[in-house]
């Protein structure tokens, strides 16, 4: 294993722990070399804060020389003035001797820029260091930047004999202690989570992280008809509807088209600036997001034992599997639109 990958290994590890936190920014870890050890470390803390680059530099001793030390950094330094100064700008200014990077921004701020400016300036640029696991970890902020809309992640619970919930749609507790606790953690990872208006009536849910501490999703309702009554609790919620545009407290009731689509639900969000969306709706709004072509990724918790025989089925995919995971009470299933 050579020393690049090691040190960009390093910067995902530390970009991973903005999840949660940076969107709609992307997720950075930095690390300062010298002598062939890392002497210094930053990643993206909060939205709106200093980025991994500044942060791994205002914890480099003092008495080593930048100008021969190497930068590595999973994303390529902004090049634009946004929240916070442009990384590129401080990198020049404080002489850094040479950058690694992983990915290149697809931000069309950025785009190469960054790159070129770094040239320009005469400092030493390597990009492609492991790219695909790079672009991997930002894979929201990929799709959110090269194709306009947020990721769309589609979630469901299924008996081992693949229903969803009863004939009388009553609410079947499919999942264990141990999934709905990886539920509540994945939902801290996106930037909102979806329902349709039957499932807001049938299960009035909270959509919330209380399982597992995090920044709670904006939660998003389709109710063409305001069929449904407003979500439990005072989480920030967008109802999407045909009927009203209205906002009180921390709710905002946005009229769409009479017969909306999911391409139009993708675009409120995106100009809302939501990068990732969880879609936790019943059969009927699964369905619609599958057929749009415009799910990403599609995450499954089968039961091991429990079998109901008749009911609601879950909808048939025929996506390949990325891995599986087993828990105490199921089966979590990964799987991933094949890119064509």
């Amino acid at each position: 294993m050579t020393d690049h990958v090691v040190f960009m290994r390093r910067c995902l590890e530390l970009a991973l722990r903005g999840q949660g936190y940076v969107s709609p920014n992307p997720m950075v870890g930095a690390v300062i070399v010298y002598n062939g050890k890392i002497v210094a470390e930053g990643w993206h803390r909060q939205y709106g804060g200093p980025h991994a680059e500044p942060n791994a530099l205002a914890v480099l001793p003092a008495e080593i020389p930048l100008k021969d030390c190497t930068l590595y950094v999973n994303l390529e330094p902004c090049s634009h003035h946004g929240k916070t100064p442009p990384c590129v700008g401080l990198l020049v200014e404080k002489g850094i001797g040479k950058v690694v990077i992983g990915s290149c921004d697809p931000n069309p701020l950025v785009s190469g820029r960054g790159i070129q400016m770094l040239e320009e300036a005469g400092i030493v640029v390597e990009s492609g260091v492991l790219k695909a696991e790079c672009d991997e970890l930002n894979r929201r902020f990929m799709v959110f930047h090269k194709e306009k809309r947020p990721y769309v992640i589609l979630k469901w619970a299924c008996t081992a004999d693949g229903y969803m919930a009863p004939e009388n749609r009553e609410r079947l507790q499919i999942s264990g202690q141990e999934s709905r606790v990886m539920l509540h953690r994945w939902r801290g990872q996106e930037d909102a989570v979806l329902i349709g208006a039957t499932t807001a009536i049938m299960d009035n849910p909270l959509l919330d992280t209380r399982l597992a501490p995090a920044t709670n999703p904006l939660r998003v309702v389709l109710d063409p008809n305001l069929r449904a009554p407003q979500l439990q609790g005072d989480l920030p919620t967008l109802v999407l509807n045909s009927i009203q545009e209205i906002t009180e407290g921390n709710c905002e009731w946005k009229k769409m088209p009479d017969k909306f689509a999911v391409a139009d639900v993708l675009e409120i969000l995106y100009k809302k600036q939501i990068a990732s969306v969880l879609v936790e709706g019943g059969p009927e709004t699964l369905k619609r997001f599958l057929d749009s072509g415009f799910a990403d990724e599609i995450r499954i918790i089968r039961s091991k034992q429990m079998k109901i025989e008749k009911g609601l089925q879950a909808p048939e995919i025929s996506w390949k599997l990325h891995h599986s995971e087993e828990t105490a009470d199921g089966i979590i299933e990964y799987y991933r639109k094949v890119k064509v």
